[in-house]
């Protein structure tokens, strides 16, 4: 319940943000544009963006007979999670990674990239995969889905904005400036927070499924040293890092560092290898 409660103050928050710069660009008529549109994006988030985000990786799905290992690994570790057995898909990438999906525990899917099939031992894989069951188990993944929905259609609103197009807003120059750049950022940080404070979460979470911290933890560092290798995922939409099990985008300092939609690996491995779990 404390996950659903949070996923609707987010709903909550965003909508409001995408409200607000509505009114700020056309006034009154903005606002219920804005919020017509709010309305919908919530709708559309909450039953289809699962099904677009395994589409756009050209994501299929697989079996117990065409994929023994890997469905085999994610059904044992579905009964120890306690959750319902989700959708398993394959993504045709040899870049490591790997993220889940769905509205709900009933309503979930998991997919792994060719990469990490192909790399990862069964102590690594189920590391993986244990990790996107925590994210499902936790109800973590519409949470980030209607996050990255609502940051998208924000900046969309700020590009609108800072293009000059409205004409009511342009009595106002604070609230043109505040529209066009600081509510895009304000929705990316609380994006990018939840995210951070999560993927901590299922780290811990995944260890306490699979029972295997180290493997976690080795697979997460081979996952960060191959996409410096391999490169970037194909077809990666920016607005989806953050559902990845490490960010498939090249990191760096400053401002992209404090935006990251992941905690620093160091981190999260440090925090694995302290971790004592029962097989």
């Amino acid at each position: 319940m404390g996950n659903l409660f949070k996923t609707v103050v987010l709903m909550v928050v965003l909508t409001f943000l995408f409200v607000w710069v509505g009114g700020a660009l056309g006034g009154r008529e903005g606002a219920v544009t804005a919020f017509v549109v709010a309305a919908a994006l919530n709708f559309f988030a909450y039953f289809f963006s699962d099904r677009m985000v395994l589409k756009r990786y050209r994501a299929r799905e697989v079996d117990a007979r065409s994929e023994p290992r890997y469905y085999g690994i994610v059904s044992r570790l579905v009964e120890r999670a306690g959750i319902p057995m989700p959708k398993v898909y394959v993504i045709p990438d040899r870049t490591p990674n790997a993220f889940a999906t769905g509205r709900n525990p009933r309503h979930a899917a998991v997919a792994a990239t060719e990469g990490i099939l192909e790399m990862f031992d069964d102590d690594e894989l189920a590391g993986v995969m244990a990790h996107e069951l925590a994210h499902v188990k936790h109800r973590d993944i519409l949470t980030g889905t209607v996050a990255a929905t609502f940051a998208g259609a924000i900046a969309m609103l700020g590009r609108f904005a800072a293009s000059g197009q409205s004409q009511k807003s342009s009595s106002n120059p604070l609230a043109l400036m505040l529209a066009a750049v600081g509510a895009p950022i304000a929705a990316v940080i609380v994006k990018m927070t939840i995210s951070r404070t999560r993927e901590f979460a299922a780290d811990a979470g995944g260890a306490e499924i699979s029972g295997r911290p180290d493997g976690l933890a080795d697979a997460l560092l081979k996952i960060s040293g191959a996409g410096r290798k391999r490169g970037i995922l194909r077809g990666l939409n920016s607005g989806h890092a953050h559902m990845f099990i490490v960010n498939p985008l090249r990191g760096g300092g400053g401002l992209t560092k404090l935006l990251a939609s992941h905690p620093p690996m160091d981190e999260r491995v440090e925090k694995l290898r302290a971790m004592k779990v029962e097989r």
